[in-house]
């Protein structure tokens, strides 16, 4: 089921879908997050400032990249359970 379009998926499996859905809406996040976090540390803010804003994002990514493993995880369980 993983990599079959949603629209190509039977509806008796929603929890799967929710959970691909899921799964795509935090790999977007972490794509986003890793993008600051790049434009921060390659010069967009200056000094301390900068500094802290750039960990605080690679914090955050990295909490968000433990989201969606864990999220495709489940996902794998799911869909080898049927």
């Amino acid at each position: 089921m993983i990599g079959v379009a949603l629209w190509e998926r039977q509806l008796s499996d929603p929890v799967a879908s929710i959970l691909e859905i899921l799964v795509y809406v935090a790999m977007g996040a972490v794509v986003i997050v890793l993008v600051m976090g790049l434009v921060t540390m390659s010069g967009g803010a200056k000094g301390k400032e900068g500094v802290a804003r750039s960990n605080r994002l690679m914090r955050w990514r990295v909490g968000i990249q433990l989201v969606a493993v864990a999220l495709l995880a489940i996902l794998v369980f799911v869909v080898k359970g049927d």
